[in-house]
């Protein structure tokens, strides 16, 4: 048996799609299964041991038609693997003509009546309602294939170099870590930077011996800056330091993330961390941290969730400037405490 998974990114999404790969090789032990990835992305999958190969898609790469010719000897790549099982959980045109043009024998994609990509489709999954979690549209596809579904699986096995290079670059000591991420791709999941800095003073008060790993991408580094300023001594500022899989083997060693709706976020939830979650314009039942709907903060407006890229809203970002500091405070202080 033979399998190509399409989820080419965000890092969230490719996280949130892993119990799919983990639930296939458990009950299909000798199958060869593949995942269709953004290059970037590529290093979250690389070693891992339930793939037998990873397929790289050079989305920035091929938009420039000079490119054109090694995507279509990646189509065809694709086409001579002779898959028995193509299964998209993109959901795209792009990807659905992707998983088309692979020619497997059956394909199942998610439906969402996005760009029209259940044209493609053999079998099509459905979003069971609105506030169905991505996780479990995902795992959908699993009845479809005959596949059971339950928890029994390691969602993000330990990369042992990335965790030697965590322990040799950075040594943990004996403090409590809390992960910060105050970084978002969209500027509207931004909790401020200043609240997080906020937070940090309050949680050194109450845990003197907590110390705050903040997270991001370079462009986040000004962001960590002011948190590190307003204690120097307990933060260590780690935007655009780590490669990927440094990042997850950090959170591994948190004890708590606090964080905005992103990517990490949802490395976290897989690593079975706490996750105290600032939402603003999302809607956390559909791509909050699995499981953990309780921990995500909230403010309650008309307009939330928006679901948009941009606000639009008469008070600017209304939805994450109004929640407090001392509310995910309260938050964080009570997840730590049971652990003491």
């Amino acid at each position: 048996m033979k399998i190509l998974i399409l989820k080419p990114s965000s890092l969230g999404d490719v996280v949130q799609a892993l119990p799919v790969l983990r639930l296939l090789k458990r009950h299909l032990p000798a199958s060869e299964i593949y995942w269709w990835i953004d290059s970037g992305l590529a290093p979250l999958l690389a070693g891992d041991s339930d793939l037998a190969g990873v397929i790289r898609f050079e989305r920035k790469r091929w938009a420039a038609p000079r490119h054109w010719p090694e995507m279509a000897r990646s189509i065809a790549g694709l086409r001579a693997q002779k898959f028995d099982w193509v299964i998209d959980l993109q959901g795209l045109a792009r990807s659905g003509a992707f998983a088309w043009l692979a020619n497997g024998q059956l394909l199942i994609g998610l439906d969402e009546a996005r760009e029209g990509a259940r044209g493609f489709y053999d079998v099509v999954v459905p979003r069971a309602s609105f506030h169905t979690h991505a996780v479990d549209w995902y795992r959908a596809v699993l009845p479809r294939l005959g596949v059971p579904m339950h928890d029994n699986f390691v969602w993000l096995p330990e990369q042992p170099s990335a965790a030697a290079a965590v322990a040799a670059k950075w040594p943990a000591g004996r403090a409590r870590w809390i992960a910060l991420q105050p970084g978002a791709r969209w500027l509207n999941k931004r909790w401020p930077a200043e609240h997080f800095a906020a937070l940090s003073r309050l949680l050194g008060a109450e845990f003197p011996e907590t110390r705050f790993a903040i997270l991001g991408s370079a462009a986040d580094q000004p962001l960590g800056e002011i948190i590190s300023r307003a204690a120097p001594e307990r933060c260590l500022n780690l935007a655009g330091q780590t490669s990927l899989p440094e990042m997850i083997e950090w959170l591994r060693r948190c004890e708590l993330m606090v964080t905005n709706d992103t990517g990490p976020m949802h490395v976290a939830a897989a690593l079975g961390k706490p996750v105290i979650a600032v939402c603003g314009p999302t809607e956390p039942s559909r791509t909050g941290p699995y499981r953990q709907r309780a921990r995500v903060v909230q403010t309650k407006l008309p307009c939330v969730p928006c679901l948009k890229a941009y606000c639009t809203w008469p008070q600017l970002m209304e939805c994450m400037t109004a929640i407090s500091p001392a509310e995910v405070f309260a938050r964080a202080r009570r997840e730590l405490a049971r652990r003491d």
